[in-house]
């Protein structure tokens, strides 16, 4: 039985990825070594570093002036390691879901945190709007997609300070203004690559800032120096994240794969405001593209165990929502085809005739 892949990270990646991945983890470029082996010091794996950077540039249409960074840690590191490297006084805040809350925890650590606006009391269902931006802040961090809730920032913000983004779940999904940003960082694990490699896209200007003594593997200043080589990076999750992005290139790139994901996303949405069994969870108009969440209507919450397990019968794989939401998740990265959102339609639409 064909399996559907909606997880919500790690998740599902193209098909070019994986068996060009596989095939360099046997022999790398026909040197008769494994990618998983050859040094990070060889010209083999300079040459995949330097294209890795090159069409992160290209791709995202990256302005002079920045670096990009493959470190590790995950993003969860990045919550330390941006205000060890940017927090002097304040930072600024902007809550929407338990990734921000996770960021505003460790800052916190390293000087006082601003949250201007959150969504929480609605448990993160919308993205809040209206709120002021403090001039005096270091820098204001904003998570533009929340996996777990389902809200997206779709619009590049204007910020009076640095503005700094986690796109760990959406990034490469739509074409982004990257000169508005200072710092655009997240995990690969969504869509790009496998987990445990981080990409960091940095001003280079912006550091140098902070009084306090920064640990070298912290200092994003030593990772722009050595071209993200310092000590050994993760060379397989770069191999295939490179991978990924030929793979973009050759779909057209962003702006092509942000139509896409715009259209996968309008078809479950129509069927979920459509079906008599299901309703969205997250607000209509900041409804991500990347990570659709609903549930059961009220009348039906019974039967959300018996839609689950028909809908696992069917090869719908990863569609059980996060435990503090409920419900279900669709994640409809940039490798999903829509013929797998057409499938889950499908089950929905079944399930609806039979009750």
């Amino acid at each position: 039985m064909k399996k559907y892949n909606f997880y919500a990270g790690p998740s599902i990646l193209p098909p070019y990825t994986l068996e060009n991945t596989a095939k360099a983890v046997l022999d790398l470029n026909g040197t008769g070594l494994s990618v998983m082996e050859i040094s990070h010091r060889s010209k083999d794996f300079i040459a995949i570093m330097d294209e890795a950077g090159a069409l992160f540039v290209e791709l995202l249409d990256i302005p002079d002036g920045y670096s990009v960074l493959f470190l590790g840690g995950g993003a969860s590191l990045q919550f330390a390691m941006l205000p060890f490297n940017l927090l002097n006084k304040k930072a600024a805040f902007l809550n929407t879901g338990a990734w921000s809350k996770k960021a505003i925890k460790e800052a916190k650590l390293f000087g006082e945190v601003d949250v201007v606006a959150s969504s929480e009391d609605k448990n993160f269902n919308y993205v809040p709007k209206g709120y002021t931006i403090p001039t005096d802040a270091d820098y204001f961090h904003i998570t533009t997609n929340n996996t777990i809730y389902g809200t997206e920032i779709r619009n590049d913000l204007d910020s009076p300070v640095l503005l700094v983004a986690d796109m760990s779940s959406d990034i490469f999904s739509r074409p982004v203004d990257i000169s508005k940003y200072a710092v655009i960082y997240g995990g690969a694990q969504k869509n790009l690559a496998p987990a445990g490699m981080t990409f960091v896209i940095i001003k280079n200007d912006i550091l140098g800032n902070v009084d306090r003594p920064i640990p070298t593997m912290l200092n994003y200043q030593t990772h722009i120096d050595k071209g993200s080589m310092f000590n050994t990076p993760p060379c397989l999750n770069i191999y295939a994240a490179l991978q990924t992005l030929r793979w973009l290139k050759k779909n057209g790139g962003i702006t092509e794969m942000g139509k896409k994901n715009d259209a996968k996303a309008d078809l479950l949405y129509n069927e979920i405001d459509r079906n008599k069994l299901f309703e969205g969870t997250a607000q209509h108009e900041d409804r991500s593209i990347m990570n659709i969440c609903f549930v059961m209507k009220d009348e039906f919450k019974e039967l959300e165990g018996e839609f689950f397990e028909f809908a696992t019968s069917k090869g719908m794989i990863g569609i059980k929502g996060h435990r503090s939401v409920g419900g279900f998740r669709a994640s409809t990265y940039n490798a999903l085809p829509i013929d797998s959102v057409k499938a889950l339609i499908e089950v929905m639409q079944a399930f609806e005739e039979s009750h």
